[in-house]
């Protein structure tokens, strides 16, 4: 079987914790802040983790992580 490649985009938005979840920073807060509140663009500095239902995806995607 051949080496399979990242797709380096991925590896570049994903990390991995120790317990082997994804890590993900939030969207939403690279322009127009403006008019997005205070909180709002507080809560979206916090890093979250990948959902349940995209897990098998990227572990298909990022086949080293």
């Amino acid at each position: 079987m051949p080496k399979l490649k990242t797709k380096r985009a991925a590896a570049k938005r994903f990390r991995v914790t120790g317990t082997g979840k994804l890590k993900r920073n939030k969207a939403y807060k690279s322009h127009i802040l403006t008019k997005k509140t205070t909180k709002r663009k507080r809560n979206l500095r916090k890093a979250a983790m990948t959902d349940k239902t995209n897990v098998k995806n990227m572990k298909k995607i990022l086949p080293y992580m």
